[in-house]
């Protein structure tokens, strides 16, 4: 289903003139402090996020999965749903691809129905952290980083594939993710391990098309619990180095040790030129892969300070693959990644208030009390209306949440879709 844009036009209506006195009050209020309004608006309507075509049925838990009904069983569906998404919120026009779950049946009119939403084809996901129908080799024991040839032939020809995939579809990365590691001491040895992925890395690596990039995602567990062989960032940038200058490190906010400073790798990495992609989310206690900025938001803010420094003073960083990634068990999914867009956005534009030439002022002075006044005054100001304003020319929802509900979308997708769909690849 696309919503039509008087549909948005009516839910606008009533808010408004709300908004209007809100955003003139704070545009004033910003321009006397020596912001550029027009060019923050600027930056957050160009600011597309893309969501994972796997976040858009209901997740699930290692006990049982439960449907939040109407669930796209397609990957023209899934394309559908981020179409509203894009529509209500303007900022997500960008759908990623996860195969073997998403591989399309007629690739024109996939693309074709990507392009009458607005929606381009991001970074496409490999997966060989499960074994596939008829596969002739198990990954129960690793892809990549297995001891067996076979297999990592078998995970490295997969890769290749989805290249050949997402080339057809008009994207430009690879994003790899691994499930190798261990569970016990001694099961694996760590130097043959981190050696057969480097190999099969620079296999992949080759098929590339020059205009790619390779992302290389890292996370210290799960679901193998002693080691995993991309376990930090570190060991990405090793391995992203060895492959060459099309390959980069990957950044997951759950993807990290309790209180790791994710603000301080992002800079580094930026620093190095090797920040190739950032995957949104929160956290309390792991890989929670709960909405973003629903548990850390001054955290969230952090990381989007560094962003913008590098994004503004690092040009030997290319320009960064946007993405969500969560997992949603009690949240209608659609609402969920509504809210995680808008937090994005939120901590995206506290992050342009800050005058980094006055902060780097400060830090030469050694004036910590004025760092962190900076910081605060910036994360304090309420930026809604700075984001309000920027969908709304766009054609937008003032409040996507309030227009998803009173057009009633969830109901409208169970009707046409029924009750019990189950999104692929869940």
């Amino acid at each position: 289903m696309k919503i039509q844009a008087e549909n948005i036009q009516d839910a606008n209506k009533n808010l408004l003139d709300a908004h209007n006195e809100n955003f003139d009050f704070l545009a004033n209020k910003l321009t006397k402090n020596g912001h550029k309004v027009e060019d923050i608006l600027n930056k957050l309507a160009e600011f597309q996020v893309a969501i994972p075509s796997w976040a858009l049925g209901a997740g699930g838990t290692r006990f049982g999965r439960f449907s939040f009904y109407g669930e796209p069983s397609s990957l023209e569906q899934k394309i559908e749903d981020v179409g509203i998404l894009h529509s209500l919120t303007q900022t997500a026009g960008a759908v990623s691809l996860h195969i073997p779950w998403d591989v399309p049946e007629d690739y024109n009119a996939v693309k074709e129905l990507a392009s009458s939403l607005d929606i381009k084809f991001d970074a496409v996901n490999s997966n060989t952290f499960q074994d596939q129908k008829d596969a002739a080799e198990t990954y129960k024991y690793g892809s990549l980083s297995n001891t067996s040839q076979a297999v990592r032939e078998q995970a490295i020809q997969h890769n290749l594939d989805v290249i050949n995939i997402g080339n057809k579809l008009g994207s430009k990365a690879l994003t790899v993710w691994l499930a190798d590691g261990s569970c016990f001491p001694g099961q694996n040895n760590f130097q043959t391990a981190f050696q057969n992925t480097q190999d099969s890395l620079k296999d992949i690596y080759k098929g590339l098309p020059d205009d790619w990039k390779m992302l290389v995602e890292y996370k210290p567990y799960e679901p193998n619990f002693y080691s995993t062989v991309i376990q930090d960032w570190g060991a990405s940038l090793m391995l992203a180095n060895e492959c060459g200058e099309k390959a980069y490190t990957l950044v997951d906010l759950g993807h990290h040790l309790p209180n790791s400073n994710i603000e301080q790798i992002v800079s580094i990495l930026q620093l190095k030129g090797k920040l190739g992609g950032f995957h949104f989310n929160d956290s309390k206690y792991g890989d929670d892969d709960l909405t973003v900025g629903s548990i850390k938001p001054y955290a969230l803010f952090l990381i989007f300070n560094e962003l913008v420094y590098g994004m503004e003073n690092n040009p030997q960083n290319p320009d960064l693959a946007w993405m969500i990634d969560a997992s949603h068990n009690v949240k209608d999914p659609l609402e969920d990644l509504i809210q995680s867009l808008e937090a994005i956005q939120e901590a995206f534009a506290k992050a342009l208030l800050i005058d980094q030439d006055e902060l780097k002022a400060a830090q030469l002075d050694n004036d910590v009390v004025k760092c962190q006044e900076i910081l605060q005054t910036a994360y304090r100001t309420d930026v809604r209306p700075l984001i309000e304003k920027a969908r709304l020319n766009r054609g937008g929802a003032i409040s996507p949440i309030k227009a998803y509900r009173e057009l009633d979308l969830r109901n409208h997708l169970i009707d046409s879709r029924g009750k019990h769909t189950i999104a692929t690849g869940l």
